[in-house]
């Protein structure tokens, strides 16, 4: 009988290296693909950026190592540009957000636009049965549909980055890492002597790289210093445009001793995008960093039938944020209101609510504003 063909979303990192390695062991014909998301040489040659003194980019340096572990397991490997398609469906958005004083993800656009549709349509030209990548999730089929679940290692689970998936995309997909955790993923890498075995963890925003990221959105946002104000009045110092602080940061806001204040860190307590003024506090639980509701919009229900009336679930604000225990409610146009069963610190505008039953990613949407005691936060 005809082996069923996957292609591997093939990344020159561990994970998907890794990924390969047990679907051939499983009895698959695998195949991998790289995608190639940013013109690197391009965009950084008009932007003036310093990165071209180096003499391999890190995204052609991936593409080395992907060929590497390809040339390892004996498998093709394919290289397709998805250059126009990220700009037009994921960077936009990104410069888009950020110029509104939000803080996008765009790795959960990525997946959406790029991962698993565009890439899905390049691999069934390839002659695809499966697509496969090396994420920390896994999928059930459940009747008639497929349900999205946390990877088995909790710590690494990336199901929040997944949350905007739909029936059709998870269809067909495998992911052969989520079913163990990442201790085992390197051990198998070392055992096979795979090239990525010891190969760092990437990190940053997923075009950008490991660069100087208020350096990078300077490139493509006009931006205008305004004046820092602490919670009872006082022009404390000055931002350098209102786009590079989150709501709980505290790093990069440059304020000092001051007399008049304790000797406590100060944090991003909102913004005030009318007068260019950043709002800063002091103490990692200010009160004024925790919310008790918020509207999310840009919903995407993972499941076929949507929920009616109240349906109480968990809830992630952030990647690495615990799970809180929410009631969420849909509204006539088709948002989510999400009340916290307990306030929830940074509840960011911009970024992604994930909604969970247990072990099942139900899907999410945007955080579109915050809420506590029914005052708008102003984020």
């Amino acid at each position: 009988m005809k082996k069923k063909k996957v292609i591997v979303g093939l990344s020159g990192g561990v994970d998907s290296s890794v990924a390969a390695y047990l679907l051939i062991k499983q009895g698959y014909e695998v195949e991998g693909l790289f995608m190639r998301n940013w013109d690197s040489a391009a965009n950084n040659d008009i932007l003036g950026n310093p990165d071209l003194n180096n003499s391999v980019c890190p995204q052609e340096e991936d593409f080395i190592d992907a060929q590497k572990v390809a040339d390892h397991l004996d498998i093709k490997l394919h290289r397709h540009d998805f250059v126009n398609e990220y700009w037009d469906n994921v960077f936009t958005y990104f410069i888009d957000e950020y110029k509104k004083g939000r803080t996008p993800n765009p790795d959960i656009l990525c997946n959406k636009y790029i991962k698993f549709a565009a890439f899905r349509d390049v691999a069934i030209e390839l002659g695809a049965d499966y697509f496969a990548y090396g994420h920390y999730a896994r999928t059930r089929i459940n009747g008639s549909e497929v349900e999205l679940l946390r990877g088995v290692d909790s710590n690494k689970d990336q199901t929040y980055f997944l949350s905007q998936l739909n029936q059709e995309q998870l269809t067909n997909t495998l992911f052969p890492v989520g079913e163990i955790k990442k201790p085992e993923v390197r051990r198998i890498a070392v055992e096979m002597n795979i090239p990525t075995a010891t190969k760092k963890d990437s990190t940053g925003v997923c075009f950008i790289g490991e660069r100087n990221f208020k350096q990078f959105l300077m490139n493509y946002i006009y931006t205008k210093q305004g004046d820092i104000v602490a919670d009872d009045g006082k022009v404390i110092g000055k931002h350098d445009g209102l786009m590079y602080y989150t709501i709980g940061q505290r790093r990069g806001l440059s304020l000092g001793g001051h007399k008049d204040y304790e000797n406590l860190p100060w944090f991003v307590i909102g913004k005030d995008l009318d007068n260019n003024i950043l709002k800063v506090g002091q103490g990692i639980n200010h009160p004024d960093l925790f919310a008790d509701e918020a509207l999310i919009e840009d919903i995407n229900w993972i499941p076929k039938n949507k929920f009616v009336g109240e349906f109480k679930c968990s809830a992630k604000f952030r990647y690495r944020q615990k799970d809180t225990e929410v009631i969420i409610n849909w509204t006539e146009d088709g948002t989510i209101i999400c009340h916290m069963l307990e306030p929830v610190r940074a509840v960011t505008p911009g970024q992604a609510a994930v909604f969970y039953k247990d072990e099942v990613c139900l899907g999410g949407g945007v955080i579109n504003s915050a809420y506590f005691k029914g005052e708008k936060r102003k984020y």
